[in-house]
Formats: structure tokens, sequence, C-alpha cells
């Protein structure tokens, strides 16, 4: 037993050794540049690194299928339909054109008029383009992410190795480091917040308050590896406005934060998450609701006025989607945000799926599996454009005023423009959207009748 002693203290040494230098390390090329907001060049080196790699992956295993005869990619339904701009009236009256000898104004109901409805339904069903905005796409080249390639089989010896060690880089490298980086940000943000919460309210707990939150954020950001792209800065929200941007992840939140100060809008959780909340609301004027405030409309919009009306406040940060969408477009806005009468700084984010998929598909995984898959990515790889202030004109109403800003921020992120309603991911279809193909109809009907009437 006393010959293990000095074999024991050695390992404790060493363990102790080991800790210190990583902290070391981790405190002087990641921490203390996150706090001043410096970078080394690392994060880009080691992204140019992994395409590298990805590129030799990806046609290595385009070869080994091609000369297998395997399906490499999953097949992934996007605008196989070819459709015009066309209204239903016009449609029908030309298929009753070509099946029909009858006048094309005919009021009367024609069989032939159902093969529209169902062409429409068979394209819809085909080439929704709604439910496939909630699920993650699949990648065209391949990174080493079993994930990304649903129909991967083994290819060559040599391209197994290198997925087996992208393995154990990601989980016993990467996700140890990771785990200890967003401790240290989350530590540090309600250790931070708390104690500025304690001081007076002036322009020293102001400052202090933005500085705690923004190196926080920063370092909480650095937890994911994300490389992080801003454009068009000076453009960048100010007190007393409203940023709103399109949404695909939580951590849209930090990626934001990181760059600017804002007030976050959200309803009151416990756990964790409560901790949180409660000591950031402590340092700064955050808007939380309680579970039974946040469906009272009118008691959501006083909060935010009176917020916004106090020009001396942080610009309130939004995602007027009310989901996730897996960044390839941008679905309908709440119109509550727009109502208010302040000014809105839209903002375009998009993701670079090559290195993680960002995407929260909150239907098929809890936050802690997301999180998990978040820290297990290679990187996030994203861009951000701060949009000119946009204002309400007049005689445009608040749906008008989102869809315009809906419409900006999908042009600029490269993003597909959908009127339909995020809710749709956990909802049915409306009626109310099957009614107004119901009364189309109908008023071509009733509409030629009254005119064939007149006359």
């Amino acid at each position: 037993m006393f010959l293990l002693l000095p074999f024991d203290s050695l390992v404790v040494n060493l363990l102790g050794i080991s800790i210190t230098v990583l902290f070391t390390l981790l405190l002087v090329f990641i921490i203390v540049p996150a706090i001043f907001g410096v970078s080394f060049g690392i994060r880009k080196v080691y992204m140019k690194t992994l395409l590298k790699i990805f590129q030799w992956a990806t046609l290595r295993i385009e070869r080994g299928a091609k000369e297998k005869n395997h399906p490499l990619y999953k097949p992934y339904v996007n605008g196989i339909i070819a459709k015009e701009p066309t209204s239903l009236e016009e449609e029908i009256k030309e298929i009753r054109r070509s099946g029909s000898g009858k006048a094309l104004d005919t009021p009367e109901f024609e069989l032939s008029d159902i093969f529209y409805f169902c062409r429409k339904g068979i394209e819809t069903i085909m080439d929704d383009e709604v439910t496939k905005r909630f699920s993650a796409e699949e990648l065209e080249s391949w990174n080493l992410l079993s994930r990304t390639n649903y129909n991967f089989q083994y290819i060559s010896l040599r391209l197994t190795v290198l997925w087996g060690l992208g393995v154990l880089i990601r989980y016993c490298f990467l996700l140890p480091l990771r785990i200890a980086l967003a401790f240290t940000g989350i530590s540090l943000l309600v250790t931070g917040t708390t104690v500025v919460g304690y001081l007076p309210n002036g322009r020293c707990k102001e400052f202090l308050s933005k500085h705690v939150h923004l190196m926080c954020y920063r370092i909480c950001v650095r937890a994911l590896t994300a490389i992080i792209t801003y454009h068009d800065r000076e453009n960048r929200p100010r007190n007393g406005g409203i940023c709103v941007a399109n949404h695909t992840s939580p951590i849209d939140v930090i990626i934001l934060a990181s760059d600017g100060y804002y007030a976050m809008v959200g309803q009151i959780h416990g756990g964790l998450m409560g901790v949180i909340q409660r000591a950031m609301v402590k340092a700064c004027p955050h808007v939380w609701f309680e579970r039974s405030e946040v469906k009272d409309r009118h008691l959501v919009a006083k909060r935010l006025t009176e917020h916004v009306q106090d020009k001396s406040k942080l610009p309130i940060l939004i995602f007027p989607e009310g989901t996730c969408i897996n960044n390839t477009s941008v679905m309908m806005f709440k119109k509550g945000s727009f109502e208010i009468g302040a000014t809105v700084y839209p903002v375009a984010i998009k993701y670079d799926p090559q290195f993680g998929d960002a995407f929260w598909n909150s239907s098929k995984y809890g936050m802690v599996t997301y999180l998990l898959r978040m820290m297990t990515s290679w990187a996030i790889v994203c861009s951000v454009w701060y949009l000119p202030p946009m204002t309400r004109q007049p005689k445009e109403d608040a749906v008008q005023f989102a869809n315009r800003v809906k419409s900006a921020i999908a042009r600029q992120g490269g993003l597909v423009d959908l009127l339909w309603d995020g809710g749709l991911k956990r909802e049915k279809v409306k009626d109310t959207f099957k009614e107004e193909q119901q009364k189309l109809y109908s008023k071509m009907i009733v509409g030629n009748h009254e005119d064939r009437s007149r006359s």
C-alpha cells in the first residue's frame, strides 16, 4: 500500500498540472480575447482546414458511391414542379377551354373544374413548401457528420478512419472544452449581473451592465466555435427601437447579443433558465412575462410600448416568426411588435450548414439534445446583416408593415419569402385558408352569373 503512495501523488500532481495548463490556455487564448472582443485568427485557420478536409472527403465518398452504385444523398424535394403565377379563374378557364365546347363564362358548375383542385392538391403533396421548412435539409457535400448523410455507406478504410478520428476530436476534445466555456460564460453572467444589480441606477451601472452582458455572450459564442461575419454595422439597433430578425435557433440571441446591447423579451421560466433571467433583470430592464400574461396581447403591447418610449432603454430583440425555421426561408411575422409604432431595425441571419446545422427542430429534439448536437458540431458559421431602420408608412397597417420588413430580411439573407404561419409546425391548417379558396371559386361563378343577368 505504501509503495503506491508516490505513484498516487505523481498522478495527482500531473492531473493538477494538466488542469492548470488547460485553464491557462482557455484564459489566455479564449476568455481574455472574448472579453476585449479580439481574435487571434485561430478559428478562421480552423475553418479553412476543415473546408479542405470536407472537399477531399466529399470527392472520395462520391467516387466510392458511384463505383458501388449506392444512393449518396437522401432525396430532397425542392421546387420540382414548375408553377406560374396565375389566378384561380384563369386556370379554370384554361381547363374549360381545353376540355369543353361551352362558353368560358358559363356560370354553372362544370365537372372539369374539379381537376383544378385535384391538381393543386397533388402539387402541394409533391412539393410542399411549408412542412419542409421545419426539418433540416441535407447537405450537397459531406462534413464528416453522419447526421448530415442519412444514406451513408461504407466506402473505404481511410474515409472511415477519418470519420472515427473526427468523432474522437469532437466528443473527447471539443465537447469538454465547449462545456467548460459555456459553464464559464453562464457563471460569469449570473454572478456579474447579480453584483451589478446592487449598484444604484446611473451611468456606471448602465455601463457595467452592458459590458458584462457583452463579455459573457462573447464567451458563450466561443463555446460554439462560432465564426460570425457582421455586415453594415452602422445600422445596428439603437435605444428606443425594436430589433427584429429571422429565427433559426435559440443561439440567435447570443449571435446578435455578442455584437450589441439588447433588452430581451420572453416568458419567465423555472430551473437554470429562471436563475439566469432573475439575475439579468437586476442589471438591465429586460421584459419578462408570467405564463398567464403571455396570451394577453394588450398587456404585452403595453409593456413593450412603455419600454420603447423610454429612449434611455436598450432596443428590444424580437423574433416575430414565433418559431424556429430551417434557415431556408422566412415565414409570416406576427403583427404584435409592428403595432407599437417604434422604429424597427431589421436583421438578417444566414447560417452556413456545412460546418454544423444550427436549426432547432423543437418537435424532434429537446433543448439538452439540441445543445449537445451544437457542441459536437465542427463549428457554427453565419453571416449577419444589419438593414437600414424602417418605420411604418402612412395608411400602412401593421400586417403590411410586417410583410415589408420580412421581405427586406428575406431578400438580404437570400431566403425564400413565405406568407405561411410558422405555427403550422404544430397546428393544422386553419379553416380560413380552405374557406378562402371556396370564396374565390364561388365569387367566380356568382360574379359571372350576375354579369349575365345585368346584360
